[in-house]
């Protein structure tokens, strides 16, 4: 137990440090993928990706992209398979258990959907999907993803960078910060019913951080429109941050002065600060960071990866935090 919000007790819900998905049959040689076609952006070829949750059980839309030339966008570790990043997922919404997403979302309904840009900004609008996915070109960007519990994937995103986005609201000088808001819908979230976090879910970024060009407006994965339990129908993705930074299931984004509340660090401040930087120096009262284990490698008894600063995307970003005490500021 750890004091919470209005000093109660926050209960942590945890089954267990990690309980990797099982490795599922049918992944693509990942050096096939790798090396095809250099130098020509294409569709990634992602295959066999079996049953996900979606409106009437449907399959998601083919998501068409190129591959991204931003800096560092692209690692080159062997992606999650599809069936493990869409069935292994923290997703509080539809439920504390990893499985509860894929299990309950097929509930959300994605279309129609609105994202409302407000706050200190000259060109507030609000965006429907096809808005959004016209107006920048679609890129796939292959990123490590690392959850402050120990665990990580490597998953192939679709989307661009959110800088895209905001320099069309063409921010005020005041903006300093930008705050997400993810949608709260009991009818369709059981989560939301209960109070283990306060609904609707809120995250928020530095507005250099939002700018930065590894930060991703995302509206697909593996090669098709984002699956519900991913965070449907369009989320963020910040690769050297912690998991709970990417915000999933957006309806605002709203630009502000001072330094935005956040859901987890609302919930309990001293366990999850603002910046959530991946910092294998700074550990979390329930779990080192100093090493993960990637989902769908040999279960168990897989040896754990050394954990990176920034998860890897140092030289991207470093600059970002020039001169902060990253002990503090974590």
């Amino acid at each position: 137990m750890h004091a919470g919000r209005n000093g109660k007790d926050f209960n942590h819900p945890i089954a267990s440090e990690i309980t990797p998905a099982q490795v599922y049959a049918g992944r693509r040689d990942w050096l096939r993928m790798a090396g095809a076609a250099a130098g020509l952006a294409a569709l990634a070829p992602w295959t066999a990706q079996g049953a996900i949750a979606g409106e009437s059980g449907a399959k998601p839309a083919a998501l068409a992209a190129q591959r991204s030339k931003v800096d560092a966008a692209v690692t080159m570790e062997k992606p999650t398979s599809f069936q493990d990043a869409t069935s292994y997922n923290n997703f509080y919404e539809f439920g504390t258990d990893k499985s509860d997403p894929a299990e309950y979302a097929h509930a959300l309904k994605t279309s129609p959907w609105k994202v409302q840009v407000s706050g200190l900004v000259n060109r507030p609008r609000t965006y429907d999907l096809d808005d959004l996915r016209k107006l920048s070109a679609l890129e796939e960007r292959i990123y490590r993803l690392r959850c402050v519990e120990g665990w990580s994937m490597v998953i192939p995103w679709i989307g661009y960078s959110l800088s895209a986005l905001i320099a069309q609201v063409q921010p005020q000088g005041s903006a300093k910060y930008v705050q997400f808001e993810t949608l709260a819908d009991k009818a369709s979230m059981p989560g939301v019913r209960g109070s283990v976090l306060q609904w609707p879910y809120t995250e928020g970024l530095r507005l250099d951080e939002a700018m930065h060009p590894l930060t991703l407006l995302t509206l697909g994965m593996y090669g098709q429109v984002l699956p519900n339990q991913n965070g449907a129908p369009v989320r963020v993705v910040v690769p050297w941050k912690y998991g709970f930074k990417s915000a999933k299931s957006i309806v605002r984004i709203h630009f502000v002065e001072k330094e935005p509340s956040t859901a987890w660090n609302i919930a309990a401040q001293h366990e999850y600060g603002f910046y959530s930087n991946v910092n294998p120096d700074v550990p979390h009262p329930r779990w080192s960071q100093a090493t993960e284990r990637r989902i769908g490698e040999d279960g168990l008894f897989a040896k754990r990866r050394k954990t990176l600063l920034f998860n890897g995307y140092g030289n991207q970003v470093a600059q970002l935090y020039a001169g902060m005490d990253l002990k503090k500021f974590y």
